[in-house]
């Protein structure tokens, strides 16, 4: 069969709506509209899916039926409290539990055409929602959707399922979801814990449970990482593992907010350096999984400036041929930011006007904090793959 994508979008997505607050659903609009301006969604293979919600067996994979409950009751009361609801971070609003179980339904949708061989790779841009615990909303987070996908994988026969999570926060909730089960890779590269939410996990030392060793890779990154830093350090350990660990399918968490406008956190990446990223995952997919990939989107807050660009290149790369990073944004997508977010800069081109280094990693050669983090990520996590952390092979 020819290689194909499915999109898995529906504007009845864009009710996962905070309010005044972050993650405002704003970014995934502008992001298939410039999709769109640009030919992405139009794009030979490329099928548009409109996905139902998650019903509640799915939920329940991961979630606590009395936290379903909860977050079914919360928008009714507002006296609400437990849960990880009703707080600066995850605010409740009318339709909370519908809007969530549609972002899990749209990541289930993906998993679905890509392991029953309808597509080869899936991408819901309005998912990502990594920091949702079995019985508490965390992170803007209230269902786990890449959790939920990959219980539902787990559930068709997978055997081997690896997770990749490039936000700038740590992926906490899929990491617990599947701590202990030995077919579920997690590797999550981010800022450091000791600097950023959620500040008491993703460190080194969390390598798996009983059973399932070297199952969760964590690269905890210093503030200020740049390009050269974080593709140094994804290049160190994320291939090896996932090679070692021959996964049938691939399913990432692409957040853009390790970019170095975004105001919640503080690593340094170029919206060239995301767009590298997304293209180092397509190759694993298709190195490792016949191409199978799952791709969904996760934080990131500068709304205008860098989601739509970073994400337009995720589609692309999931769609085919990566887009020239020079390529000029239509000014019909211009004016449309501009309208939806009034004062904030739009950008003019695909690029930051930076060229990603690729630089090879050598242990003890540049002893600075990123080298030391991947130095301390290959020591715990290495040996229990069989591979020797000192060994400069990819």
């Amino acid at each position: 069969m020819a290689e194909s994508t499915a999109v898995v979008w529906d504007e009845a997505l864009l009710a996962y709506d905070m309010g005044h607050h972050p993650m405002n659903p704003v970014r995934v609009e502008l992001t298939m509209a410039l999709a769109r301006e640009l030919g992405v969604l139009d794009r030979p293979g490329v099928r548009l899916v409109v996905p139902e919600p998650a019903d509640d067996a799915a939920l329940l994979r991961v979630h606590r039926p009395d936290y379903l409950e909860a977050v079914r009751m919360a928008p009714h009361d507002p006296f609400f409290r437990g849960w990880g609801l009703n707080t600066p971070d995850n605010p409740v609003f009318e339709g909370m539990h519908e809007a969530s179980a549609r972002i899990c339904g749209a990541t289930l949708a993906a998993a679905e055409a890509v392991w029953s061989g309808a597509a080869t790779r899936a991408v819901n841009v309005s998912g990502g929602l990594h920091h949702a615990m079995a019985a508490r909303a965390a992170g803007f987070c209230v269902y786990n959707d890449p959790a939920v996908a990959i219980a539902r994988l787990l559930d068709l026969g997978a055997e081997r399922i690896a997770y990749v999570d490039v936000d700038v926060h740590h992926g906490d909730g899929v990491q617990a979801a599947f701590y202990d089960d030995p077919r579920v890779l997690t590797v999550s590269l981010h800022e450091t814990p000791l600097a950023l939410f959620p500040f008491t996990t993703g460190y080194p030392e969390e390598s798996g449970g009983p059973g399932a060793e070297g199952m969760s890779v964590n690269l905890a990154l210093p503030p200020g990482t740049g390009d050269a830093g974080w593709l140094r350090a994804f290049h160190a350990v994320v291939p090896s593992v996932l090679r070692a660990f021959a996964p049938q399918i691939l399913v990432t968490q692409c957040g853009a907010d390790a970019h170095r406008l975004d105001p919640l956190a503080d690593l340094r990446l170029s919206v060239d350096g995301q767009r590298a990223a997304y293209i180092a995952l397509r190759g694993l997919a298709d190195e490792l999984c016949d191409g199978r990939w799952v791709a969904t989107g996760g934080g990131g807050y500068a709304l205008v400036e860098v989601v739509p660009r970073a994400w337009t290149h995720l589609l692309a790369v999931a769609t085919g041929e990566a887009l020239d990073p020079g390529t000029a944004i239509p000014q019909a997508w211009r004016k449309l930011a501009a309208d939806r977010r009034p004062g904030e800069e739009v950008p003019v081109t695909l690029t930051d006007g930076t060229t990603p280094p690729v630089e090879r990693w050598e242990p003890g050669t540049t002893p600075d904090p990123v080298d030391k983090a991947i130095m301390a990520t290959r020591r715990v996590v290495f040996p229990l793959h069989g591979l020797d952390p000192q060994d400069i092979r990819d």
